[in-house]
């Protein structure tokens, strides 16, 4: 089998496992349970793998926040120091199957949705999803919305979801779609149809009032709740395609504010970085451009199963926040499928007559086109002790992509009957 037969065998193999998957939400707990390799001392973060002094402001305010919610740290000049002298580790998210938004930090008391891959066996997880601590603030008000999660709303929507068996996810993400949600940014419809079926069984589980309340109105009225969990369904939904040799799709797109890093399944455990981009969208009121930190996040793991900016021609609701016009939103769906493996048979859009989304990023066909994955994102304060912003559209760096195939291209020699001797990362054959 010639280099091109193979790859093109091995995408096949990639794209059967994503569309394949079968995300169900089956527990939210403390990440001290369930993600591998938790451990005390240790804060999750977004993105590729970061040092203190190269952090962005955001997420150093936000793992001085992870000190202070853990009791590690009377004050943030503490907090601070701990993490300079290397006293509190920090790794990658996607290093214990796990993705979280934004600054992405998850500590071993933070509660963490659960989602299993029951096609396949595997789980992933994400941390709540909020408007200030992720960004970087570390006030106490921030801080105390992370703990009423540890303490009200983590533990009564547990009971919930295991009294109810699990809640299968493909189906609601499938619905969801029709409605208007692009699995992102905009997760008004999913957050209502997760909230519509929890919350009968949550007055039934024999919690406290208060809390059963008091978690009724949280899940009732949040309109980034599903976010969390379609980025845990998306993980969950991805991490099978790892490792398949010769395949050169895209399994990672991940950000923390100073460096975009993408991960290949050919390639598995390999990071591809370059420096992360500046968002182009809106602002809050009060905020200015030269405010705006620089993309940062792991949610672009929604991107990599075919949603986000690959669905955002469904989802014109979504303009208000990060900015463009419906023609745009389509036009960026529509352009999404030139660089994809396939179609899925799955997760619609109305809008483009109920054509599957685009899955399967392809590193080959982004080089050759030039054409770069569209990602709809938040934006964060470059500095820290700041909520939300903004939002908006940004595009990964060339560079990620160019740096993958001509590893992939020293690698070719693994996958074929010869190596490819004298070729660029070009010329590499695509389908």
């Amino acid at each position: 089998m010639g280099l091109k037969e193979r790859i093109n065998a091995a995408n096949a193999e990639a794209f059967r496992r994503i569309v394949a998957a079968d995300p169900v939400l089956v527990d939210v707990a403390p990440a001290s349970e369930v993600i591998p390799g938790m451990r005390d001392r240790l804060i999750l973060h977004s993105g590729p793998p970061v040092t203190w002094d190269r952090m962005c402001g955001a997420q150093r305010g936000a793992a001085i926040g992870m000190c202070l919610f853990e009791g590690w740290a009377a004050d943030p000049v503490e907090a601070e120091q701990m993490l300079r002298s290397g006293e509190i580790s920090l790794e990658p998210n996607h290093h214990h199957s796990s993705v979280g938004p934004m600054a992405g930090t998850i500590s071993s008391n933070m509660w963490v949705w659960v989602v299993e891959n029951k096609a396949f066996g595997n789980r992933a997880f994400c941390r709540q999803v909020e408007s200030f601590q992720q960004f970087g603030d570390h006030s106490s008000s921030a801080i105390a919305q992370l703990a009423r999660w540890r303490d009200v709303w983590g533990p009564a929507l547990r009971a919930a979801v295991r009294k109810m068996g699990g809640i299968p996810l493909k189906q609601l993400v499938a619905r969801a779609l029709l409605m208007g949600d692009e699995m992102h940014n905009r997760v008004v419809a999913s957050s209502s149809l997760f909230a519509n079926a929890v919350a009968p069984v949550l007055v039934d589980c024999g919690l406290p009032k208060e809390q059963v309340v008091d978690t009724l109105y949280y899940a009732g009225n949040h309109p980034f709740l599903f976010l969390g969990i379609s980025m845990a369904a998306a993980k969950a939904s991805v991490d099978p395609a790892r490792g398949v040799e010769a395949s050169t799709v895209v399994t990672a797109m991940a950000r923390n504010g100073t460096d975009f890093g993408i991960q290949v399944s050919g390639l598995d455990g390999e990071w591809f970085t370059a420096p992360a981009p500046r968002v182009e969208g809106l602002l809050l009121p009060g905020w200015k451009e030269e405010d705006a930190g620089l993309d940062m996040g792991d949610s672009a793991i929604t991107e990599t199963v075919g949603w986000g900016g690959f669905v955002i021609g469904g989802a014109p609701g979504i303009l208000n926040f990060t900015g463009g016009t419906a023609e745009q939103a389509l036009a960026f769906s529509r352009e999404m499928r030139s660089i994809s493996v396939g179609r899925s048979p799955d997760y619609l859009i109305p809008a483009l007559n109920f054509e599957g989304s685009a899955v399967g990023i392809d590193i080959r066909k982004v080089v050759q086109t030039n054409t770069l994955p569209v990602i709809d994102t938040a934006i964060a304060h470059k500095e820290p002790g700041h909520g939300i912003i903004g939002g908006g559209i940004v595009r990964p760096p060339l560079e990620c992509f160019t740096k993958a195939l001509t590893r992939f291209g020293e690698r070719s020699s693994e996958w074929s009957e010869g190596p490819l001797s004298g070729r660029t990362a070009t010329s590499i054959p695509s389908s």
